[in-house]
């Protein structure tokens, strides 16, 4: 269910925002370059904050919560309006939480152990994450292999240079990337920069 939230978004912006005042400008800027998703991370106070303009104001675009790390953060973005969760990891408490919220989960794995234990509990896509950090392209190669029926949104440490490669891979139908959405450039309303940025990657993938 979760992957068609990125079927038109191979590319999905991870944001890290310092105030939510400039969420909506940020959202602007991304459906003008035509991006349909985006995950605002919890990684700062303002994250949640911004989630919840970005999805009251421009429910055009598909706006998630990443950096999951507790089941009660799980209903505070579903309360908020956060279409999908994205977690670094999983524990069986944000698993069952996911389950009872019937919230779209995304779990990270890296391990061939932990890709087993979220298909047991019926994931057939998660998240692939630190990606560079864990083997990259050939790590996921290797994941395939023996587990293909398992889809991965691979994030950390992918450039706009590694993010072909990545999408090459059948297993793959979308990766996460903060190079066109850097904290600086929000930070100095530059959403110029970031539209240009973001349609670079959108006429890449279309051309």
């Amino acid at each position: 269910m979760t992957i068609e939230l990125f079927s038109e978004t191979p590319v999905v912006p991870v944001v890290v925002i310092d105030d939510a005042g400039k969420a909506v400008d940020l959202a602007d800027a991304l459906l003008s370059a035509g991006v349909k998703a985006m995950e605002i991370t919890l990684r700062t106070d303002a994250g949640l904050a911004a989630i919840k303009k970005v999805s009251s104001e421009r429910p055009e675009i598909c706006v998630g919560a990443g950096s999951i790390r507790r089941t009660d953060q799980i209903r505070v973005v579903m309360d908020t309006g956060a279409r999908f969760c994205v977690s670094p990891g999983f524990t069986p408490g944000i698993i069952e939480e996911a389950e009872r919220r019937e919230a779209a989960l995304i779990p990270g794995a890296s391990t061939a152990a932990e890709v087993l234990q979220l298909a047991e509990y019926g994931y057939r896509f998660v998240k692939f994450f630190p990606a560079e950090l864990s083997g990259g392209i050939a790590m996921l190669k290797a994941l395939t292999a023996p587990i293909p029926e398992m889809r991965f949104f691979p994030t950390g440490g992918i450039s706009a240079d590694l993010a072909p490669g990545y999408l090459d891979l059948d297993c793959v139908p979308c990766v996460g990337g903060s190079w066109f959405v850097p904290p600086g450039k929000i930070r100095e309303s530059d959403f110029d920069w970031i539209y240009k940025q973001a349609r670079k990657v959108t006429d890449d993938l279309n051309g």
